[in-house]
């Protein structure tokens, strides 16, 4: 069973919309979609935004519907110029931006568990990776033209970069600046993953994630986030996970 997990129901709703045989589970105010996803068994779940409530959600899905896996789906503000919107992040490692217990501990590090990043599963993220070579290969046939246009998607890449995590939208550079400063590796920022990340480490439980760039995390980043992320990052996420289900021969 693989558990797939977005914060928001924009990001979800395509694939909830080709999901089969469904049954819900409530829980934590929170529904639990059970079917198949390309005759894969999955357990679908927004978690809402933030550290707190994706942990929450994360750890009710591994204790109460036993999954294997877990991937989570969505989209990030790109923090480097390189980095455009349209384009996927799949996470290598995630780090917490807002966690500092210094001067007890290094800032970023995790309290007991002496780490300040969570890694991704390899084999999956190399799945992925091809899984995202082969929707971009043929994305502008998946996604209309009209719909890309809108917001200026033209050739969007697949990257393998660092994510970090923390519970505020990042939207002026007084934001960012810290972060680019003492974690110079991330590509983006969100809400969730790290957070998901570090339960799934402790449940010893494999973690993917896969972001879409939806804004450069500036002073315009709140304009259209969630009609991009209905429009363009729900139709990417599904398209991707149809082909890791087929690559990875789950």
């Amino acid at each position: 069973m693989i558990g797939i997990i977005s914060a928001m129901h924009e990001e979800i709703q395509t694939i909830l919309e080709n999901l089969q045989n469904i049954t819900t589970t409530t829980k934590g105010k929170r529904i639990y979609y059970k079917g198949f996803l390309f005759d894969k068994p999955v357990v679908l779940v927004f978690s809402r935004w933030g550290k707190v409530a994706s942990a929450t959600t994360t750890t009710q899905l591994i204790n109460d519907f036993s999954v294997d896996e877990i991937i989570f789906t969505g989209v990030a503000g790109s923090i480097q110029d390189h980095i455009d919107i349209g384009d996927i992040i799949i996470g290598h490692k995630l780090y917490q931006y807002d966690m500092d217990a210094s001067p007890l501990i290094p800032p970023f590090e995790i309290p007991i568990l002496n780490r300040d990043n969570f890694e991704t599963d390899a084999v999956k993220r190399d799945f992925l990776l091809k899984s995202c070579q082969k929707f971009l290969r043929e994305f502008d046939t998946l996604i209309s033209n009209a719909d890309l246009n809108q917001f200026h998607i033209n050739q969007p890449k697949v990257l393998i970069e660092d994510i970090a995590s923390g519970d505020q939208f990042i939207s002026t550079e007084k934001q960012l600046h810290p972060i680019k400063k003492y974690l110079p590796s991330v590509a983006c920022v969100e809400m969730e993953g790290a957070a998901v990340a570090q339960v799934c480490f402790e449940y010893e439980i494999p973690f993917s994630i896969i972001r879409t760039i939806s804004d450069k995390a500036n002073d315009n980043s709140h304009i259209e986030f969630q009609k991009f992320a209905k429009i363009i990052a729900s139709n990417y996420a599904l398209e991707i996970i149809k082909n890791y289900f087929e690559l990875s021969k789950i």
